[in-house]
């Protein structure tokens, strides 16, 4: 699990610059790509953060590892853009350059620009590599499970505010409804094969929990952009409300808006922050060496596609007090596919009358 995970618990009031733009993205489903700054403030913070993608800089493949990526980004931006990558920034290990990009000046810009294309690359490195291991899909999807459900059993044991944990795989009768339910019906389309739902004690206890996960299981630049809801959470007026907090706000642009819910079955009533993450996993050193031989040169680390709720307690049960609850969800993704296997894609009309009848049954 490479972190402590008894280690680095923090009260609200402590969250770190980083921490706050971290969740904020979370939040908000943006890129890192569109980022200007990072904001690391110690070293204890980046191996946290470099832990989070499954890296060990103490050993000396994934040090060397690292360093291909840092110069594979380097000779593409000069390459292909002729962008001028100061001799200290190239020299600089990983741990440098994620301060350097954190301050100020023309090294910052440089530092920041070499790190997103450093992103690319390794997401691009490690897809290759999970598509030549000779793995199975559900066998990865297990690896994933194994290191989410040590992680929770930790955050459970040192006292973190979690009331209730779910976690486990979409059946399959489940996927072929969610499929039928879309218009773009492809199996790329479900990022939810593996799913997992944390209820918290209060609406603040989100935060403290979000901000493990982010240090402890995945990284946030690995959140997929555009796939995030927050209904819950107004991060800016929190963080100006919270004495602890408020001296930092400025420092950063943290969202204020709330993003409904794109599913069309979801109630206009339901309450949830959910996002979902490409979850860095480390391939055993026994299925690496059963890989072709080229492809063990792009590292020891893949991804799998999952997703992740969280709501506070207090949510939850007014969820599934109303028609917001899960069940109403499935009986309304269930009549539409019904109706689409009998009479084919919906009209925007019939849209507007599922619409209406959400609207209907919330009143």
């Amino acid at each position: 699990m490479g972190a402590n995970p008894g280690a680095g618990i923090k009260r609200v009031g402590e969250l770190s610059l980083m921490d706050l733009a971290s969740i904020d993205l979370v939040l908000r489903g943006g890129s890192v790509v569109d980022w200007q700054r990072v904001h690391f403030e110690s070293n204890e913070e980046i191996q946290g953060f470099l832990r989070a993608q499954e890296l060990d800089l103490a050993r000396q493949a994934d040090r060397v590892r690292i360093e291909a990526i840092k110069q594979a980004a380097i000779e593409y931006l000069r390459r292909q853009f002729r962008f001028p990558i100061p001799r200290p920034i190239e020299r600089a290990p990983v741990e440098e350059l994620l301060l350097v990009a954190s301050g100020k000046g023309h090294r910052q810009l440089c530092a920041c620009t070499v790190l997103k294309a450093m992103h690319i690359i390794h997401h691009v490195d490690a897809r290759e590599l999970r598509f030549s291991l000779p793995i199975s899909e559900q066998e990865m999807l297990r690896l994933v499970e194994e290191r989410v459900y040590r992680l929770v059993g930790h955050m459970l044991a040192v006292g973190l505010p979690i009331m209730e944990f779910v976690g486990g795989r979409k059946r399959r009768d489940a996927i072929y409804t969610k499929l039928l339910s879309k218009p773009d019906a492809h199996a790329t389309a479900i990022y939810d094969k593996l799913r997992f739902r944390l209820v918290t004690r209060d609406r603040s206890s989100i935060l403290p929990v979000l901000q493990y996960l982010l240090t402890h299981l995945f990284p946030f630049n690995y959140v997929v952009p555009g796939e995030s809801t927050n209904t819950i959470f107004q991060l800016r007026s929190f963080c100006e409300a919270d004495p602890d907090l408020r001296d930092r706000t400025p420092r950063l642009s943290l969202g204020d808006e709330l993003s409904g819910s794109p599913n069309q079955f979801s109630s206009e009533h339901f309450r949830i922050v959910h996002f979902v993450v490409d979850v860095p996993v480390r391939v055993p050193d026994e299925m690496l060496a059963a890989a072709p031989g080229p492809v063990r040169t792009l590292g020891q680390v893949v991804f799998a596609l999952c997703e992740f709720q969280l709501v506070d307690r207090k949510t939850e049960e007014a969820n599934e007090a109303s028609e917001a609850s899960h069940a109403s969800y499935k009986e309304r993704q269930k009549q539409a596919v019904t109706r689409r296997l009998k009479l084919g894609r919906p009209t925007a009309a019939d849209v507007d009358q599922v619409r209406g009848q959400r609207r209907k049954d919330g009143d």
